[in-house]
């Protein structure tokens, strides 16, 4: 039940952010980058959100189980925003055609910043050790 927990702490925020942030709020900046497709597929977006969940739950439970809620999410933050902006931000900068590599890495790490910032904590909380309620005695 909590690694499901971790997979909804992240997939649940990063997919209205992702949406709203690359397709609403932004959409007119990165039309100016010519970087995407006009026909963006979704489900795709969806399912690499959940494989991320998948395994950043794994990894907080390998690495982080047992921490303070504020101590996990800072050291998850830590490792897991760098480590994402490597996979998301550089390669994409590096490989694809765009009108402004400057524009895109400003844009993509601002987005990745937000994103963990947000995640961390929840990710932390839902993942999170607690203590384990005393079994009710009968009569009590």
């Amino acid at each position: 039940m909590r690694h499901l927990l971790g997979v909804l702490a992240y997939l649940v925020p990063s997919f209205p952010l992702g949406y709203l942030w690359h397709l609403t709020v932004f959409k007119g900046y990165y039309e100016a980058l010519k970087i995407y497709r006009p026909d963006v597929v979704v489900p795709l977006g969806v399912t690499a959100m959940l494989l991320q969940g998948v395994l950043w739950t794994s990894l907080y439970c390998r690495l982080f189980a047992g921490e303070r809620i504020a101590r996990g999410a800072a050291r998850f933050f830590a490792l897991a925003a760098p480590l994402a902006w490597s996979f998301l931000v550089l390669p994409v900068a590096a490989k694809h055609p765009m009108t402004s590599v400057s524009g895109f890495m400003l844009i993509e790490t601002a987005f990745v910043f937000v994103q963990y910032l947000l995640v961390s904590p929840l990710l932390a909380l839902a993942l999170s050790a607690r203590p384990e309620r005393p079994a009710e005695r009968p009569g009590v």
